[in-house]
């Protein structure tokens, strides 16, 4: 009998026999029919139930699918972006290689013709030496005298001397920086080579010492590193962008310091500021794709998410530190050694 027709029937006839209760069959048949009513309500009951649980379990499984799209899509969009800005900067090093070429041709014979030119400059005052000397020994010449003293001639002597030489200096810079382009690209061996990291890291401050040279004094505390197997035109481009981050942060002037080393199995270039410093709620955001603290227009939020990218790719890890008004360090931390 169903237990809330047998409570029901004790609470006003003090039992559940039906006979006891009456002889009338059409009460017991009612009493029966009762009894029917109630086990169909249960099952109307479990089978509703059934179904806002499968109703439910449908509806988890629409949302976790959903979060797995969203996931996925945020993801693609990760690395649609990355790889949009890999290949830029792909670009730009292919670009900076061949202007690097074109102005190597030109730079070389005008280095040569300044050699040249200094030699002959130097046999010239020789000879007008060797002249003046004769002249004024046999035949005076009041007015060849006044000449050179007009044109001030050991002025001359010495002001071309230091000209070449501001030339020759000149030309030398345009060398190191046409190399250092070359070396930042590094298009000839854009894959996994054995590679010198304090080589990098001094091509890459060349190249952005323009963004640097007005906001901070830059110095570097180089250990003892091993070179290692890596891509570093790709290397470059990480601490370029910690490089001018780390300039922008810094309000008037300041100080960057560049440290590396190395601890147990990992090489680590630590970059440092005396920058603004990063909000507390900021830092675990810092490496999301679009996310940027400078106004709109000065900033897509791609470079330390790409930097990020880089590095895990080959294999190791940023990590950051920041204090609000004291300044942030990244460090690049690398294996020594690379399964890729």
């Amino acid at each position: 009998m169903h237990s809330n027709l047998s409570y029901q029937l004790k609470q006003f006839f003090g039992t559940v026999d039906l006979q006891e209760i009456s002889s009338d069959l059409k009460m017991q048949k009612f009493l029966q029919d009762v009894e029917v009513t109630y086990e169909e309500k249960d099952q109307d009951q479990s089978m509703i139930a059934l179904l806002l649980q499968e109703r439910l379990n449908a509806e988890k499984a629409m949302r976790k699918e959903k979060s797995e799209q969203v996931a996925l899509i945020k993801k693609l969009e990760e690395a649609h972006h990355q790889l949009l800005q890999s290949e830029k900067m792909a670009s730009i090093g292919s670009l900076a290689a061949g202007v690097a070429h074109e102005i190597n041709n030109p730079i070389g014979f005008v280095a040569s013709n300044m050699g040249n030119l200094g030699n002959y400059v130097e046999d010239l005052f020789q000879i007008i030496d060797a002249y003046r000397t004769e002249v004024l020994s046999y035949n005076p010449n009041p007015q060849a005298d006044q000449l050179a003293k007009s044109l001030d001639l050991d002025f001359l002597r010495e002001d071309i001397k230091h000209l070449l030489l501001e030339n020759k200096d000149g030309v030398d810079r345009v060398k190191r920086i046409v190399q250092d382009l070359k070396d930042f690209s590094h298009v000839d061996h854009g894959e996994w080579v054995m590679t010198c990291i304090h080589q990098g890291l001094n091509s890459t401050l060349n190249i952005v010492n323009n963004e640097l040279k007005y906001k901070a004094t830059v110095e570097k505390k180089y250990g003892d590193i091993p070179p290692i197997y890596c891509i570093g035109s790709q290397l470059n481009q990480v601490f370029m962008n910690l490089l001018i981050n780390a300039a922008h942060a810094i309000e008037g002037s300041g100080k960057i310091v560049i440290e590396t080393g190395v601890q147990d199995t990992e090489l680590f270039v630590k970059i440092s500021d005396s920058g603004c410093g990063i909000p507390k709620d900021n830092l675990a955001r810092i490496f999301d794709p679009f996310f940027t603290t400078k106004p709109v227009g000065q900033g897509t939020g791609l470079g330390l998410s790409l930097s990020y990218g880089i590095v895990k790719r080959h294999e190791g890890k940023i990590t950051v530190e920041s204090e609000k008004g004291v300044g942030t360090t990244f460090t690049v931390w690398l294996p020594l050694t690379s399964k890729s």
